[in-house]
């Protein structure tokens, strides 16, 4: 069917497009209707799964795979045509009109005839309370562990940061041959990527970048900030492989409790806020970074009741973003690439633990939660962007969940290369504790690598970017980090992080 409606498509023979999801045939008919300003539908006409389906049956029914056109008279025949010779069932089930009418029948028999303003715009808004109270959890206080590298292994061994990959090999991730950058990479293709590069039009170097943000901890403080930091994650994410905001659209994808039970439970003011709140941070963030959303979904029933105990999903905004590469030759893995190569940190830290995954290993939540700064990160963005269209970039890694600690260590064992690392180096205001600087969530960061000889053109491309030079990449593989009094506080064999990573999910 993709491939019939693609070919129809380059052929000119529709004018109209859209799926049958919620509602089926009476949302897709009814809201594309309203081009037209009526329809006229036979539900007799409709092709059944199942015999004796009443005709409301037929006409809300959500049966999946399906899809509605309006084709013009002068090509249903040519369209018709081209269906049977793909194998896919297509039927002219009523036409488009300017009756102002929703006019439903099931053979000689009207079964819905409504008007098109009252189809759309005449039932009653549904009106709900929501209130925003904050929530402050205290800080925690708790001294810097004795031993780091274990706390290194302990984070990367969390179910949110470590190796995915036994889910991932069970997926074909090849597109057609065009799959530039996959999900695993590094010299043993099993570093986690930050986003996928696609080249569709295998005779063109252009590219297609898809990426993902979502940090649903962070809702426990404050869904603004909660949506913020997804959307921000997923731009980050495709411009570390060579993304650009110059050509990127973004989809949001709610998972959420159900609002209107919600408001009935003694907090559910507060829920529906969080609601809310999320949507505002979408609005304001993505018109801040010029990222449009184009498409979506809503899942607002996600709770459960057995017994008397009702669990309800935690508040989840996923961000997804499409983005063009103008070469994708020119796209950028994770993973080191080689000894000697300088290492920066793009972006500043700051003491924001709150809902990360650090304070989680120790049982808290705080609340200090990463907030993103738009007018910043974009002009970041922009100045990364260029310098890995530029070629300057040898590697390049977001920090997301676990902070730069975890995208330290991954990008060394992705590369098979040790590094040494220095946290006085990092652009950093006002943070005295080494964890924090490990792993704190702080948004719109990166690992960076480059080649020495790189150093000045990528320096002076990044004036005016919180950025320091932090480190090197060592040709042993050992990952050395020393803390801000200069002491060394971590010195792990890159095998032994990797492994700790590895572990929890390898089935």
């Amino acid at each position: 069917m993709t491939d019939f409606l693609l070919m129809a498509r380059d052929r000119g023979l529709y004018r109209c497009i859209t799926d049958n999801g919620a509602g089926g045939l009476s949302s897709s008919v009814g809201e594309t209707a309203k081009l037209s300003g009526g329809c006229e539908i036979d539900l007799k006409k409709a092709p059944l799964k199942y015999a004796g389906l009443n005709p409301w049956e037929i006409l809300i029914s959500e049966s999946q795979e399906r899809m509605t056109l309006a084709v013009s008279p002068a090509m249903v025949q040519e369209f018709l045509a081209l269906a049977e010779k793909m194998d896919v069932e297509a039927t002219v089930i009523g036409r488009y009109t300017d009756s102002g009418m929703f006019h439903v029948l099931y053979g000689d028999a009207t079964v819905a005839y409504i008007e098109m303003d009252f189809l759309h715009d005449g039932v009653p808004q549904m009106q709900l309370h929501a209130k925003w109270q904050p929530r402050i959890y205290p800080e925690p206080d708790f001294p810097e562990p004795a031993d780091m590298g274990q706390s290194l292994k302990d984070m990367l061994g969390r179910l949110n940061i470590c190796s995915k990959e036994s889910v991932v090999r069970q997926y074909d991730h090849e597109v057609q041959g065009g799959s530039v950058v996959k999900p695993l990479v590094g010299v043993c293709n099993d570093g986690p990527s930050d986003a996928a590069v696609i080249r569709p039009i295998l005779t063109s170097f252009e590219g297609v970048v898809v990426a993902n943000g979502i940090c649903p901890r962070y809702g426990d403080i404050d869904t603004y900030h909660m949506a913020a930091c997804a959307i921000d994650e997923a731009i980050r994410n495709a411009i570390a492989v060579g993304g650009s905001l110059d050509f990127m659209a973004g989809i949001d994808n709610f998972c959420w409790c159900d609002p209107v039970q919600s408001e009935k439970t003694p907090d559910g003011e507060y829920k529906l806020a969080q609601l809310v709140r999320a949507n505002k941070a979408l609005y304001d963030y993505t018109r801040a970074f010029g990222v449009p959303c184009i498409s979506g979904k809503d899942s607002m029933k996600n709770d459960y009741n057995i017994g008397n105990v009702k669990i309800s999903i935690p508040p989840t905004l996923l961000f997804s973003t499409m983005g063009k590469i103008d070469d994708a030759r020119k796209a950028v893995t994770l993973d080191a690439k080689r000894p000697g190569d300088l290492v920066y940190i793009v972006g500043e830290t700051y003491d924001e633990l709150g809902g990360s995954e650090w304070y989680a290993m120790h049982g808290v939540i705080g609340s200090r939660v990463p907030k993103v700064n738009a007018e910043r990160a974009k002009a970041l963005y922009s100045a990364l962007s260029k310098a890995i269209s530029a070629g300057l970039v040898a590697s390049c890694h977001d920090c997301s969940d676990g902070g730069a600690g975890i995208a330290i260590a991954e990008t060394a064992f992705a590369g098979g290369l040790g590094m040494l690392i220095k946290l006085v180096l990092f652009p950093s205001p006002g943070i005295r504790r080494n964890d924090t600087l490990l792993f704190s969530e702080s948004q719109s960061r990166f690992v960076v690598t480059i080649l020495p000889a790189a150093k000045k053109s990528f320096e002076a491309m990044m004036t005016g970017i919180a950025v320091g030079q932090v480190g090197e990449v060592l040709a042993e593989g050992f990952l050395k980090i020393d803390g801000l009094d200069g002491r060394r506080i971590i010195e792990e064999d890159i095998s032994g992080l990797k492994a700790a990573w590895q572990k929890p999910l390898n089935f």
